[in-house]
């Protein structure tokens, strides 16, 4: 018992250190796990022969993704993004696996081993890849969206990918495993219901099997879950969700099928459940548990010394994968028309080997498809790839991105053939509304925007926009900036937005300046520029909200609304002080002086006084009112 522990506080320490750094260095949380792994094990050596054996318990984390991954699966938004998700998704991984079976046969390999090969070097890794796409907003991107729906056809195809290498077995393997384990094979037989069955009794039994976990699953579970949310108990409903995937696991397991297929399944039909989010909830953390656990065992188990003996082989290998899953990922890229530097994300970012393959490795070894050792050089090649992709992204930010928006820069600017009384500078979610509300009420206006992009969706409504940067003084004249009455800054660049005040304040006095705010310290710079109106972009929809969430939460909405104005009361009271006292004591634009601080706690403590009155004056109110009442 002392032992078993011991190594259970080996592996947490090692995690709980390793991990939070790999975040920090932006290498995810999947490399730090591996990393881990590597250094108490490899490295130290505090980690031995125990780890194959807690592999085999934490593999039970990855069927708890994929019940997680069917859980998300729901038939409205697969139907929606079918296109890119099986033509985009289906070819990346038929044509990579093509290209590595193509290439294990150059190399005289078996053609089940090859194939083998080229299905688990198909898949990319989905934890680092969003992970990554989240930390930096690429997720929206054209690039983004398109990978993110390859990865998650990869994640569905790990079902069929876990019934068909079962079929790749090498019978020199299975020979070899049943003589050695002769034991071990009588005792999966007597865990095995379908052992000795003829092969139609067989077949109907898998069928009884997965109607029963479809059936079951949309008929049954629903009852169960009503039953046990009713106690109030979260750590019943947790036992529940736990008790649902461990029993279609061993259901599946009793009639020779992957339990990973019957956990998937079991997701899918939940889907819809209004349960769903619930069970999300409560298994989400067992799954980043067990499979971290997975992981560490992973780099615990990677044979370092393959690495040294054969250096230049491996990084060959490694180096040689990535290119070829690139370029098949970049001739895709050009068939469905991703442009620009989406091109190159898409391409870049899903070039390297994943998570699953470590899955589909150590299940191919189980299954007799893939030799140990030629197991352990492949280990060491997926986890050299994914230790390389920050690498990749980090070249796309530096040389990728650049480049492209450079050249999106020297898109030459707009004749602009007309003059108006307003010129808005950016036409972005805020100058849209702004414009519209002008031009409804017959005002002329001239629109300026730097990004091309935005300028032709606005032509595609109907929007009249100029490209051009607004900052620059030739462009402003050509606009008719002598003329006009009222320049609208609503750039989403604060620095710009900073400087083209300045410049139209200095240059042209007269000219209104109506400018958008990012937040508080934005707001003081413009004024200090010399902006006349200023508005933060968040802080009437802010106040709206506020109000409404007292709304809902019971308040009458008289006081609700006297709540908002007495917060906006005080705010326009006190703006000034604040601003005075940013002006007077800032050092070049910091804002958290000791006397600001004093100040904005002075503004805090007074909302709090107004809120409090207002209150009492309501409760007064109220008083007086039931008064008047009774005495008529």
């Amino acid at each position: 018992m002392t032992e078993y522990l011991i190594y259970a506080f080996i592996y947490l320490i090692a995690a709980v250190i390793a991990v939070p750094l790999a975040q920090r260095f932006g290498l995810g949380s999947v490399l730090g796990y591996l990393i881990a792994g590597v250094v108490i094990g490899p490295v130290i050596g505090l980690v031995g022969e125990e780890t194959t054996s807690i592999q085999h318990f934490a593999e039970f984390g990855v069927v708890i993704m994929l019940f997680l991954v069917g859980l998300e699966l729901e038939p409205k938004s697969l139907w929606a993004m079918r296109h890119r998700l099986i033509g985009l998704g289906g070819l990346q991984i038929g044509l990579t696996a093509l290209a590595f079976t193509g290439a294990g046969l150059l190399f005289e390999l078996p053609w089940t081993l090859a194939l083998a090969i080229g299905l688990i070097l198909a898949m990319s890794s989905t934890a680092i890849v969003l992970q990554t796409f989240n930390e930096k907003g690429l997720g929206r991107t054209e690039g983004g969206k398109n990978a993110f729906s390859v990865l998650l056809f990869q994640d569905i195809a790990v079902i069929p990918m876990l019934a068909l290498l079962p079929l790749l077995a090498l019978p020199e393997l299975i020979a070899q495993a049943q003589s050695v384990t002769a034991a071990a094979a009588e005792h999966h037989e007597e865990l095995n219901l379908v052992a000795g069955l003829p092969g139609w009794a067989y077949g109907l039994v898998i069928t009884a099997s997965i109607a029963f976990v479809v059936v079951g699953g949309h008929y049954l579970s629903r009852p169960l879950f009503r039953f046990v949310a009713a106690s109030g108990l979260r750590e019943i409903f947790t036992a529940t969700a736990l008790m649902l995937v461990l029993g279609v696991s061993i259901l599946m397991s009793l009639v020779g099928l992957s339990p990973a297929l019957g956990t998937f399944l079991a997701g899918v039909v939940l889907a819809n459940s209004e349960f769903r989010h619930e069970l999300e909830s409560n298994i989400d953390p067992f799954k980043g548990l067990l499979l971290g656990l997975f992981f560490i065992t992973v780099g615990a188990g990677i044979n370092f010394n393959i690495l040294f003996s054969e250096f230049f082989t491996v990084i060959g290998l490694t180096l040689g994968i990535m290119l070829v899953k690139a370029l098949v990922l970049f001739l895709l890229a050009l068939i469905f028309r991703i442009r620009n530097s989406n091109r190159w994300l898409f391409a870049l970012s899903l070039a390297q080997a994943g998570e699953f393959g470590f899955v589909l490795i150590s299940f191919t070894v189980q299954n007799h498809v893939l030799p140990p050792a030629l197991a352990q050089t492949l280990s060491l090649v997926v986890a050299l790839s994914m230790m390389f992709t920050p690498g990749l992204f980090i070249f796309y930010d530096k040389v990728i991105l650049p480049r492209f928006e450079h050249s999106s820069n020297e898109r030459e600017a707009d004749t602009i053939d007309e003059q108006g009384t307003v010129i808005i500078a950016g036409i972005g979610r805020f100058g849209q509304i702004v414009n519209r509300l002008l031009i409804a009420n017959g005002i002329k206006t001239v629109v300026l925007d730097h990004q091309s992009t935005i300028i032709d969706t606005m032509r595609r409504i109907n929007t009249k926009a100029y490209f051009g940067d607004a900052t620059r003084p030739d462009l402003l004249h050509t606009a008719g900036i002598e003329q006009a009455a009222m320049v609208v800054v609503a750039m989403d660049t604060p620095e710009s937005s900073i400087m083209l005040v300045k410049h139209i304040k200095h240059t042209y006095p007269n000219v209104k300046i109506l400018a958008r705010a990012y937040d508080r310290g934005h707001s003081y710079r413009l004024r200090q520029a010399g902006a006349d109106v200023i508005e933060s972009e968040t802080y009437h929809s802010a106040l709206e909200i506020g109000a409404a969430a007292l709304r809902e939460l019971g308040l009458p909405p008289r006081l609700a609304q006297q709540q908002k104005s007495a917060y906006k009361r005080v705010d326009d009271e006190l703006s000034a002080g604040l601003y005075q006292a940013w002006l007077g004591e800032s050092n070049e634009g910091e804002r958290f002086d000791n006397n600001y601080l004093k100040l904005f706690r002075q503004f805090e403590d007074r909302i709090h006084e107004e809120m409090a009155f207002e209150r009492s004056n309501h409760v007064s109110e109220q008083g007086q009112e039931q008064n008047e009442q009774s005495s008529k």
